[in-house]
């Protein structure tokens, strides 16, 4: 296990903006408020979105993507840097009306409504390649 100790610094209330796309939303926040390391959680609904999975064997992220409205039942994720700019690694488990869910890495969605409380670092994070799973990772 690879760990360190993180200073919490600020925290923050985010309502995120209609029509917007949820993550980029999360990643203009720690950017204007240069945040450069963050845990959040959230919650809202979807008008669509795309889900990643990572394919552990082929070392590949299969994308799906939902044209329909679904409820953001949870939202969690961090902010650190990757390749030189800020990033919202974020992970959704989604709803349909059935309550039927969907869950998994969320690479875009277009906001209905959402509601973000983001907790800052003192600490900058930054992602790096891990050659053993093939992923860019806190290290």
């Amino acid at each position: 296990m690879d760990y360190r100790e993180l200073s919490p610094d600020r925290e923050f209330l985010a309502r995120l903006e209609t029509g917007a796309d949820w993550r980029e939303e999360i990643e203009s926040l720690a950017v204007e408020e240069d945040v450069d390391a963050a845990w959040f959680n959230a919650m809202g609904a979807v008008q669509d979105a795309v889900v990643w999975f990572y394919d552990q064997q082929e070392g590949e992220y299969e994308s799906v993507e939902f044209e329909e409205p679904l409820e953001m039942a949870a939202c969690v994720g961090n902010v650190s840097y990757l390749d030189g700019e800020r990033f919202a690694h974020t992970h959704a488990v989604l709803s349909r009306p059935s309550g039927q869910a969907i869950a998994g890495h969320l690479d875009a969605a277009t906001v209905f409504a959402g509601e973000v409380y983001m907790r800052t670092f003192e600490e900058p994070l930054e992602r790096e390649h891990d050659e053993e799973t093939d992923l860019d990772l806190w290290l």
